[in-house]
């Protein structure tokens, strides 16, 4: 209703993973959070947001481009680029600050799990399906501005490197080079100072755990009768997985899809089975 364009807009709410929390094993919660968490922030950067998941759109606009591709795997967020090439760039994602709860990915054993959640990943990770799409018609669509067309561009392709390789270099900074740097790397002073530096910086970064740890605890649903008080500890502690929750279920299910779009071994989309 206060839309500046509700014909030529998106509405995309915030996905919270916390219905079956207080049931979900750890590296689940972890992941579910993170992922809420990252929605939240692209809510506030409403000049890089493509719709996701669950979001409402007018049917007239849909009706206007002939309705989404229906052999995308990422068709969530395909349907916002669609929409904005068709309209010239007229075309907006207008966020909204309302929650759609949904489920943690939970299967009946711990590996199916996690073998899930991995394979939910590299399908979300997929979306960089989009980029070709996209740089192949800003080519052709002179209609929206060069620097607009420009700024999407490097917003998309850094957001795709980065996903997949910035938890792997945090990984390896700190040691691969004095492994492999040989010795006349060890007789540099930044074969001693690096170490150092890595090690500041993660416990900086440390700090963004123990933020996160506590927002988290503030979207829990009510505590349910069987699960104690101490349960809460561990939904605080549980945030010392998020290195390896970056590396396991982020940057290689991110390397793997990118791989197969590569060298043309392309994914069917995969329905996540939940299980409560």
């Amino acid at each position: 209703m206060t839309a500046e364009r509700p014909l030529k807009s998106s509405f995309q709410p915030v996905p919270v993973f916390n219905n079956n929390i207080w049931e979900a094993p750890a590296i689940a919660r972890v992941v579910a959070m993170s992922s809420t968490f990252w929605e939240m922030i692209q809510q506030e950067r409403a000049e890089r947001m493509a719709t996701f998941s669950s979001h409402s759109v007018s049917f007239q606009a849909l009706y206007e481009i002939g309705y989404w591709q229906s052999n995308m795997v990422s068709e969530d967020s395909r349907i916002y680029w669609n929409l904005l090439l068709a309209n010239d760039g007229e075309y907006d994602v207008v966020p909204l600050s309302y929650p759609v709860s949904m489920d943690a990915n939970v299967a009946s054993s711990l590996f199916g799990t996690f073998r899930n959640i991995y394979k939910q990943h590299r399908r979300w990770t997929y979306g960089v399906e989009n980029f070709s799409y996209i740089v192949y018609h800003f080519t052709k669509n002179k209609k929206i501005s060069l620097r607009r067309r420009i700024g999407i561009t490097l917003q998309q392709a850094e957001g795709y490197w980065s996903l997949v390789t910035n938890p792997l270099m945090l990984f390896i900074l700190g040691w691969a080079p004095i492994f492999l740097g040989g010795p006349r790397f060890h007789e540099q002073v930044l074969s001693y100072n690096l170490p150092i530096m890595v090690r500041n910086l993660l416990i900086f970064a440390m700090f963004g755990l123990v933020v996160s740890s506590y927002i988290s605890l503030t979207l829990l649903p009510p505590r349910p009768p069987h699960k104690s008080r101490f349960n809460y500890v561990v939904l605080a502690l549980q945030w010392i997985l998020v290195p390896a929750t970056m590396i396991i279920f982020s940057a290689i299910p991110g390397l793997d899809a990118q791989t197969r779009l590569m060298f043309g071994r392309y994914m069917g989309f995969w329905v996540t089975p939940k299980k409560r």
